[in-house]
């Protein structure tokens, strides 16, 4: 049995790969989906299905998923704690590429609700697995948060990728099959996904090491490192009201550019594209080597001050231009927010990465759902954009929430230093001096 190598310059680029190929396939497969499920909502229930009827189970559908992200990502954590994280990739990549595969021959409705809370909690058994097997391996901080920062990243690639990769393969299979295959086939992208699944499940099999279960306490995390007991508590509800902001920013922006601003359906695509790329570039500068891990605590604050304006002010702009510039700030700040909670978490998680990194993204999925169902409910409540101001509130409460944090975060902040092959623990306060 392999076991995870006792070095300090962090972990295999093998492993990494692999890691990120697990994150980029289940983003990518929720991205295939996405864009299919009113198509096959329309198949299920006739002609005579009304567009509210099908936007209701389209939304429906999409909170079953984050639900069951919310309910089993902390459980699969714990799991991949004991029993080391490869064979929880394993079971949630191949689990996942089941439920694509049968897809495509549901043929009712209840079996959809059904197949995306499957495919939910194996997703779940993924990307929060994948980062916590990150944290498992001994690396500088540096190195540490550089590579959560490309975990994060994958996942808005993969996301990004997604729909695109499903349209791509289809009018492949179909223009290579002479007209064999109807065009509006749900099978082959669907097929598409789990044939992905499978080879990231292949490469975890041969990069990520068995193993490394540590068996501990889910309180451990605090313990053994003399965290107050309120820190992760604070850092979780970061998460949930950070994704809640952002769900009813996506679903607001919908809204706001058909209902107000008269916008085509690719201007509002593109505000999502652009939504995506400044994320993915925000990470990658966060993570920089031109950035110190320990120095990102100070950007919690003005980041969700940010985010809290920007919120405010998509409700009043006037034009297309306005809203892609306030929809820049918003993702920017969302974009830093993600991977430094992220990176704190596990920074402080000691051997329960699984664990803390499981609720995080348990916290994160519940923000998203709520968020994303305050956004449809509320944003015409008094006047148009209320979820809006409703969100840019909730930020607002997060400041006051983290207010505290940044100078909490270095003085208690323990890291694994691994001596002849054991791994002990010491301040890096007392390693080198912090700003």
């Amino acid at each position: 049995m392999r076991t995870y190598p006792q070095t300090s310059d962090g972990l295999p680029r093998t492993t990494l790969a692999a890691l990120l190929l697990s994150v980029f396939t289940v983003s990518a497969g929720f991205g295939i989906v996405l864009p299919l499920l009113p198509y096959l909502i329309e198949r299920l229930l006739g002609t005579a299905a009304g567009a509210a009827q099908i936007a209701r189970h389209t939304g429906l559908l999409t909170a079953d998923y984050t639900l069951a992200l919310f309910l089993f990502a902390p459980v699969w954590g714990r799991l991949s704690d004991r029993f080391g994280p490869r064979s929880i990739l394993l079971t949630g990549l191949l689990g996942f590429a089941v439920t694509m595969l049968v897809f495509s021959f549901i043929d009712s409705i209840a079996a959809v609700y059904t197949e995306r809370f499957l495919s939910g909690l194996f997703a779940a058994a993924v990307t929060p697995v994948a980062a916590a097997a990150v944290g498992h391996f001994p690396m500088s901080e540096e190195a540490r948060g550089r590579k959560l920062a490309f975990v994060s990243m994958a996942g808005i690639i993969g996301f990004l990728l997604g729909p695109m990769l499903g349209v791509s393969v289809t009018r492949l299979a179909v223009s290579s099959l002479s007209g064999l295959l109807p065009s509006g086939t749900v099978a082959i992208p669907l097929t598409a996904g789990a044939s992905l699944a499978f080879i990231a499940a292949a490469t975890v099999t041969y990069a990520v090491p068995a193993g490394n279960g540590q068996n501990c306490s889910p309180k451990d995390a605090v313990s053994s490192t003399e965290l107050p007991t309120w820190l992760m508590q604070k850092m979780f509800i970061l998460s949930f009201i950070v994704s809640a902001g952002v769900g009813a920013f996506e679903v607001g922006l919908v809204l706001l550019g058909k209902q107000e601003l008269n916008l085509t359906p690719y201007q509002i695509a593109l505000m999502f594209t652009e939504c995506s790329l400044v994320m993915f570039v925000m990470q990658a500068i966060i993570f920089s080597p031109w950035i110190r891990p320990d120095a990102t605590r100070w950007l919690i604050i003005p980041a969700l001050a940010v985010l809290s304006a920007g919120l405010f002010a998509i409700a009043w702009v006037p034009d297309f231009f306005a809203t892609l510039i306030v929809t820049g700030a918003i993702a920017a700040s969302a974009g830093i927010l993600s991977p430094i909670l992220t990176y704190w978490i596990s920074a402080k998680a000691g051997h329960a990465q699984g664990w803390e990194l499981g609720k995080q993204t348990a916290a994160a999925s519940l923000g998203i759902t709520t968020g994303s169902a305050f956004g449809g409910v509320f944003f015409n409540a008094v006047i148009p954009g209320t979820s809006f101001f409703m969100a840019a509130g909730l930020v607002g409460l997060g400041i006051l929430v983290g207010f505290r944090l940044p100078r909490v975060l270095v003085p208690g902040m323990r890291t694994p230093i691994v001596i002849d092959g054991s791994a002990r623990t010491q301040s890096l306060f007392n390693v080198r001096k912090r700003s």
